[in-house]
């Protein structure tokens, strides 16, 4: 025996991409949703999976859940009756009009099959890497991609696409063998292939998680519905608790925010059941984005718990009312790793181990599998060695579940894998879900939960809002969608709007609230995804606009934000810690 308390880790693995379609026209702008389904929506599942003995937590948001279902329903409408695909990428793999070679719309598409990362995707496989070293010879020429031809495009496209299939896919399907080892010159009928495996993948991802749910082995949860950050719909001065000298918007406050925030709640849980046939019993707030305020509305929707990042814990911890707490966690700080309660609120708040969390996200990429399991490992033994024996020990393992595995060798595959059955085979070290964490404390011992009298309002990302506010463009973004707002909010009091645009109207609002925006606005974010992000932004307001009958002011045509950083993993992550 190895004296050691029995030790709970909690994987929780964000799965998350805003709505990338237009929703007037239904085209996708991007492609991000159903190439993170092929390759990491699908690879996670197959994890667990092949790792019977460990469990996990699996957050779907709820507007991406959506969006799988779309392109489950289009791929099969595709497949069985030959109707069109709303997305222009995924669409290059069937019979469909293409652009002109040397037209911007040509130009775009083939940069868009450029965006993978280099060394990980592009450079694994050499017909990738020449069709790409052909690419970048072109960009030195002013005009030189008129000479592409729809062959070289072809090839361009289905390389990508082989290039972010999920390890299983790749290495189960003797399809994707036969379309590899062919190299170039594909063919119609190699395109129809390639997408009745990319069907395949896509529409088994929400049955797969269904079945591990069912089996004990995963725990699903959601978000709010469009991913918004729920303490600042409710009140921008949260923003004040952490970061007190932080500018805010114009406008004061977002109008009629508790009304929305309660409807993205419970939008969201509906979508949530409609698909995984269930209520969660947890919720991951968008962005972890906590506040007394935002736990009481959780709570009045019956979420049992949630969890944010341990900044948060420790900008509490700062505050004289939670001087007990703070007391007992610096005499002995593996404390920390249990389950909170907040006033009198029947949530349990679990903070992430920020630092393993981004060690996964940040660190790991670049060694040897073994060797990083080996040393993730070895952190969890000493915090479970170090905390008391009565403190229902939970280790919080959360990070995004999609964006972390391009930066490793073959989507993190043996990595994971390892981690799963390093962790399956500890004496005292075991993976659980926070829903079993609380039935087992109900069962068995009543929970050691620490009381902590008010909570920091913050996100995981630094225990702050900086993300998404209080920055310039970040407040003219809030702004803008302060003012829809208002339009918004006078045209459904005027009653000039039937109940289905009334419905359809919110559900665009809805898109406008999300937190990614606001994450890409400024200066540290790259400038071609700042311009992506943005403009798409814009588009969804301008939408809104024209949804409510009203005419989108100009001024929407000027963009918010340009960008010029480059932040590490490309700025679709961030780290816990600043």
């Amino acid at each position: 025996m190895s004296g050691v308390p029995e030790t709970s880790v909690v994987f929780l693995w964000h799965m998350h991409q805003p709505d990338y379609r237009d929703c007037l026209t239904g085209e996708y702008y991007f492609p991000w949703t159903y190439l993170h389904a092929i390759k990491d929506y699908t690879d996670m599942a197959a994890h667990l999976e092949n790792n019977p003995g460990s469990k996990a937590v699996f957050n779907y948001v709820p507007i991406l859940i959506e969006q799988l279902v779309d392109y489950d329903q289009q791929l099969n409408a595709y497949l069985t009756k030959g109707e069109l695909l709303s997305d222009p990428l995924l669409a290059l793999l069937t019979n469909a009009e293409r652009p002109e070679p040397g037209s911007e719309r040509f130009a775009d598409l083939l940069q868009k099959c450029t965006r993978a990362n280099r060394e990980r995707i592009i450079e694994r496989f050499k017909p990738y890497q020449h069709l790409m070293g052909l690419y970048d010879n072109a960009q030195e020429v002013e005009g030189a991609d008129r000479y592409f031809n729809q062959q070289y495009l072809t090839d361009l496209c289905v390389w990508y696409h082989l290039g972010w299939l999920g390890e299983t896919v790749r290495r189960d399907n003797p399809i994707i063998e036969r379309l590899q080892q062919q190299s170039f010159n594909y063919t119609a009928d190699h395109c129809r292939d390639l997408l009745q495996v990319i069907y395949s993948a896509i529409s088994g991802i929400i049955p797969r998680h269904k079945k591990l749910a069912e089996s004990g082995q995963a725990e699903l949860i959601t978000s709010p519905y469009a991913h918004p950050i729920l303490p600042l719909l409710l009140d921008f001065n949260s923003t004040h608790d952490a970061m007190p000298a932080a500018p805010l918007p114009n406008s004061g406050e977002y109008p009629g925010g508790e009304a929305r925030a309660h409807w993205q709640m419970q939008k969201g849980l509906d979508v949530f059941k409609q698909h995984f046939g269930n209520m969660p019993k947890g919720c991951w707030a968008s962005e972890g984005a906590l506040s007394d305020a935002a736990l009481k509305v959780l709570s009045e929707h019956g979420i049992r718990w949630t969890a944010t990042g341990d900044s948060v814990l420790f900008n509490s911890l700062q505050n004289s009312a939670n001087s007990t707490a703070a007391d007992k966690i610096k005499s002995e700080p593996d404390t920390r790793h249990t389950a909170f309660q907040v006033g009198e609120g029947d949530v349990h708040v679990f903070f992430r181990d920020d630092g393993l969390s981004d060690k996964i996200g940040f660190e790991y990429a670049n060694w040897h599998a073994d060797d990083a399991v080996g040393d993730f490992v070895h952190h969890l033994e000493n915090i479970a060695k170090a905390a008391p024996a009565d403190n229902h020990t939970v280790i919080s393992i959360i990070m995004d579940g999609e964006n972390a595995w391009e930066y490793y060798p073959e989507n993190a595959w043996y990595f994971i894998d390892a981690l799963y059955k390093k962790i399956e085979a500890h004496p005292y070290l075991t993976t659980r879900t926070y829903s079993e964490v609380l039935e087992l404390a109900d069962n068995q011992a009543p929970l050691n939960t620490i009381p902590l009298e008010h909570l920091c309002a913050g996100s995981w990302v630094y225990g702050t809002f900086s993300t998404w506010i209080g920055e310039a463009e970040k407040n003219h973004a809030w702004d803008i969608l302060c003012e829809v707002k208002r339009a918004y909010d006078q045209v459904i009091d005027s009653g000039t709007l039937d109940q289905q645009q009334s419905a359809e109207a919110s559900l665009q609002l809805a898109l406008c609230e999300g937190s990614d925006w606001f994450w890409w606005f400024g200066d540290y974010n790259p400038s071609d995804s700042v311009k992506d992000f943005d403009r798409l932004y814009r588009q969804h307001v301008s939408n809104l606009y024209t949804s409510l009958g009203l005419v989108p002011p100009s001024s929407l045509d000027t963009p918010i934000s340009t960008g010029s950083g480059a932040p590490a993993n490309g700025g679709v992550m961030r780290q816990g810690h600043q």
